[in-house]
C-alpha cells in the first residue's frame, strides 16, 4: 500500500477545486472546510485516486481549533491518504457532511458531533450516538469539566 503525500496531489486538487487546499506535506493535505465535498467527491470519482474506501473519520480538539481526520484508501490503487480540515472557535461547530460518497461516514460523523460537538451538515440522522439526549457537553472536548 502506497501512502500519497498531499504535496504529491495538491496542484490536481487545486487545478480541479481552486482554493481548496489550504497546506500539504508529506503526511496529509488540509482541505478548506467549505471545499470538504468537493474536494471528496473528486478524490473518490477520479480514476487516478480511486478513493473507494473511509478507513476511518476522526476529529481532535487542539483549543485553539478542532481538527476533522479523513483517512482514505483506494483498493483498486492500492494507496491511501489522510485528508485533514481545521475549524475554528469553541461555538457552532459545522463542516459538511460526506455521508452521501461513503455510507461509513454516517456512524463516524454522529461519534463526532456527540462526543466533540461538531456538527455534519447534511447528515440525514444526526444525533446522539453515545451518550443520551440530554446529556449537556460534548466530553473528548479539552474544556469539559
Amino acid at each position: 500500500m502506497k501512502v500519497l503525500a498531499g504535496l504529491d496531489i495538491e496542484a490536481k486538487i487545486q487545478a480541479e477545486i481552486p482554493e481548496s487546499v489550504v497546506e500539504s506535506d508529506q503526511e496529509s493535505i488540509l482541505i478548506d472546510s467549505r471545499a470538504i465535498p468537493g474536494v471528496m467527491r473528486f478524490l473518490k470519482d477520479t480514476p487516478e485516486f480511486d478513493f473507494n474506501y473511509l478507513n476511518n473519520l476522526t476529529a481532535v480538539d487542539y483549543l485553539q481549533y478542532f481538527e476533522v481526520i479523513y483517512n482514505l484508501t483506494s483498493m483498486n490503487n492500492k494507496q491511501t491518504l489522510m485528508v485533514k480540515s481545521h475549524l475554528s472557535g469553541r461555538e457552532n461547530l459545522e463542516i459538511p457532511s460526506i455521508t452521501h460518497l461513503w455510507q461509513g461516514a454516517d456512524v463516524q460523523e454522529r461519534e463526532i458531533f456527540d462526543l466533540l460537538g461538531i456538527r455534519f451538515i447534511g447528515h440525514p440522522n444526526l444525533k446522539r450516538i453515545a451518550l443520551w439526549e440530554g446529556f449537556e457537553g460534548h466530553p473528548l472536548r479539552q474544556d469539559f469539566l
